[in-house]
């Protein structure tokens, strides 16, 4: 579903810059005169005035960080896992244990003889 989507706005996009349509230019002036110079009795137009400081670094900081902020948002919408992750439950405490002295059997004798067995729960 995601790339039927996507493919319909590469699709409408594509198409709509190609249908995209433009005024007819002209070359030369045929119903009145140009304007500027050119004549024997207009001076030329003065120069334009010397601008010191045209903001292109807030156009550079604003393409970026448009670029950084769509980057995000298309990696969200591509990584479509945005639901719950399965966390792994953790471990069992230690078991409590301790050593008791207890009666075991002899192996040679058939009698009983006390140990230390740990004993845990």
């Amino acid at each position: 579903m995601k790339k039927m989507v996507l493919y319909a706005v590469v699709a409408t996009t594509t198409l709509s810059s190609v249908l995209a349509t433009t005024a007819p230019a002209m070359a030369q002036y045929y119903d009145r005169r140009p304007p500027g110079y050119g004549y024997r009795d207009q001076r030329p137009p003065p120069p334009p005035p010397r601008r010191r400081h045209n903001n292109d670094g807030a156009v550079i900081a604003g393409g970026l960080a448009a670029g950084v902020l769509g980057g995000l948002i298309g990696g969200a919408i591509a990584n479509g896992n945005s639901g719950p992750r399965y966390i792994d439950p953790p471990p069992p405490p230690p078991p409590r244990c301790w050593f008791e002295d207890r009666e075991v059997p002899n192996a040679y004798d058939g009698g009983y003889h006390m140990e230390s067995l740990r004993v845990c729960r």
